[in-house]
């Protein structure tokens, strides 16, 4: 039985630089849907409470301390019944998104998409380029009063956003209609990123100089089934390639969030300086295994290395897979084990704790040459 020595963070932030860990760090994504779906006791358990019983190495948010302000523009948010109405105010013409509620998933799902023709897009571009980012004052004194109570028991992080491409397809414009104008109105959309990627620019340099989180995530969800290799390139590579050099430059640990089909994008995935990849997902939900990502990444954490499928099956599948997978690897520097996913609900507690005792137990070779 192994015995730790370090603590949640340390073992989170020494996976973030490639060093030696005392076990391999386990963080089972379990959020607030997955709680409401478990039998009792789990049921009336609050979300942290099942970290600290199936064992987890914790991950945190905290407050941002980063604001928007806008001056000609606006943005109004009404709720009713499960209903999210956000509506874009231009001097040009309002724009409006809906989302709705699921109660199973405990999450938005959008259901109308601002964005919708041309004219939709100059009046985005208005809305961002009348967006201003400033330091929060408040924000800042409340990041680090949640920092101190969180203390060594998980690691923190904070997050910018979404860089232009996958917040257009995701949020603005939706897949299909994003991909129409992205074709039919290429210099408007372009126009539209610049305005974006400047307001992430601005966050980047706010969150590097003062947020005391971490980890700070940049939340693509990238898959090539959603944006090409070709348009990756094009887009997502150099925007995120300058949030990642601020971060750097002010040593900061920045993580992408990519949950998707990834093996075609790891020879440009390389080339970032970013700490982490999360949320990397293995077949058959994503298409990239950790000895896939350890070859074509050495110097990078892979965060992640199962996915949501394989959480359904028995607990000795689970664990023998991930036993195969971290068997092929030249070295276990660099990997936190994890669902990759948020962790289906019909996968029970038990098993969870199972995996995760046998995670705690593998003999991790940290001294292996990458």
């Amino acid at each position: 039985m192994t015995v730790d020595t370090m603590t949640p963070r340390q073992r989170w932030l020494a996976a973030m630089h490639m060093r030696p860990v005392d076990r391999l760090p386990f963080w089972p994504k379990i959020n607030a849907s997955y709680v409401r779906a478990q039998r009792s006791p789990f049921s009336e358990m609050t979300v942290g409470e099942l970290h600290e019983w199936v064992g987890s190495d914790n991950h945190l948010g905290i407050p941002t301390c980063a604001r928007e302000v806008r001056t000609r523009t606006s943005q109004q948010i009404s709720q009713d019944n499960g209903t999210t109405r956000i509506t874009y105010r231009t001097p040009h013409g309002d724009m409006q998104c809906v989302h709705q509620f699921d109660e199973a998933s405990q999450s938005n799902h959008p259901m109308e998409f601002p964005v919708k023709n041309v004219d939709d897009i100059w009046r985005m571009t208005d809305f961002y380029e009348d967006t201003k980012v400033e330091l929060h004052d408040d924000g800042v004194r409340n990041a680090k009063k949640r920092v101190k109570e969180i203390g060594e028991k998980a690691v923190t992080t904070d997050g910018i956003g979404t860089s232009p491409l996958m917040h257009w397809v995701q949020y603005l414009a939706g897949v299909e209609m994003a991909h129409h104008l992205l074709a039919d109105y290429s210099d408007e959309v372009d126009a539209l990123f610049d305005a974006i990627h400047r307001v992430l620019v601005e966050k980047t340099k706010i969150l590097a100089a003062h947020s005391p989180a971490d980890l700070i995530y940049v939340t693509e969800n990238t898959s090539t089934t959603l944006i090409s290799p070709r348009q990756y390139r094009r887009y997502c590579l150099r925007h995120i390639a300058e949030y990642a050099r601020i971060a750097r430059s002010a040593d900061r640990n920045m993580v992408l969030h990519m949950c998707g089909h990834l093996k075609d994008l790891l020879p440009d995935l390389a080339t970032l300086p970013v700490r982490a990849f999360e949320a990397f997902t293995s077949p058959t939900v994503g298409n990239t295994t950790l000895r896939d990502g350890r070859s074509a990444c050495p110097d990078i954490c892979l965060i992640g290395g199962t996915n949501a499928a394989l959480w359904t099956q028995p607990a000795d599948r689970i664990i023998a897979q991930i036993e195969e997978d971290l068997d092929a690897l030249p070295h276990h520097r660099g990997l936190v084990v994890t669902s990759a996913g948020v962790m289906p609900p019909r996968c029970k507690p038990d098993t969870i704790r199972e995996v995760g005792a046998f995670v705690r137990s593998y003999r991790a070779n940290c001294n292996g040459q990458q």
